[in-house]
């Protein structure tokens, strides 16, 4: 069974940065795709970012790209979203997910963590 647990949601200010992380609970060699959802209240979730084939593609949601990065550490089995240039409308919960099959959906997820983004 694999363990994820974020961290980094919070407040921030428009045009602010924020950065998530999700610690896998086992060695994330071998986990070939790795993203990061978000649900808004009222709408459906929706794939930010992920990397797949090990992190050789990336992939991000038109609205954030050019703003969000994601990334990975192997070393610390631990994958990133850096947000930047903050927009109300990233408010929702972040979900992190990975899976051992590079098609969605992941097979493990973690609980979520809130970012709010005020105007």
């Amino acid at each position: 069974q694999v363990q994820l647990v974020e961290s980094g949601g919070g407040l921030a200010q428009a045009g602010g940065s924020l950065r998530l992380s999700c610690a896998v609970s086992r060695t994330i060699f071998g986990i070939n795709f790795m993203g990061w959802y978000r649900q808004a209240p009222g709408k459906q979730r929706e794939l930010v970012a992920s990397l797949t084939s090990g992190g050789v593609w990336v992939n991000y949601l038109d609205s954030v790209k050019g703003r969000f990065t994601i990334s990975r550490d192997n070393a610390k089995n631990t994958v990133y979203l850096q947000m930047n240039s903050l927009k109300p409308e990233d408010t929702a919960v972040y979900y992190c997910a990975v899976g051992y099959y590079n098609d969605p959906p992941p097979q493990y997820w973690g609980q979520g963590t809130q970012v709010t983004v005020s105007s």
